[in-house]
């Protein structure tokens, strides 16, 4: 009896820990779109530059450049996403943090740098044509 007890308290406690790990960031349409030479989006010129633009996405937007590649990551941290906990930059802008949980990620990926953080930021599509800008999903 203890055997099937104990085997029950494990299924539940990987049942929990599973509907964890699954939990995702809702989707949201996302569509910005501005002119880089917009004063907000002036820090994102230089590699390593990174900005962060509430009001898109689930939790606002991030945006980095990575030796002149654009990146945009929604703002949400992956760590329990229904909290809806947005990361905030760190100094130098090469990773994030989550202030609830104090997961880390990188910016040059977006990967989990730091437990409680296993899945990387949610990463949107950004074009460049000229003088635009745009991020979408």
């Amino acid at each position: 009896m203890k055997k099937i007890f104990f085997g029950f308290i494990v299924l539940l406690m990987v049942a929990a820990c599973a509907k964890n790990q699954d939990s995702i960031i809702p989707y949201v349409p996302v569509r910005f779109n501005s002119t880089i030479n917009n004063p907000a989006l002036l820090k994102i010129k230089a590699p390593g530059g990174a900005v962060i633009l509430p009001g898109y996405g689930y939790a606002g937007l991030i945006l980095y450049n990575n030796n002149g590649d654009i990146l945009a990551y929604d703002r949400c941290s992956t760590v329990n996403p229904e909290k809806k906990c947005g990361v905030n930059l760190d100094d130098p802008s090469l990773s994030v943090t989550d202030p609830c949980s104090g997961a880390k990620f990188l910016l040059l990926d977006g990967s989990a740098a730091k437990a409680p953080a296993v899945r990387p930021l949610l990463r949107y599509q950004v074009s460049l044509s000229s003088n635009n800008i745009s991020v979408t999903n």
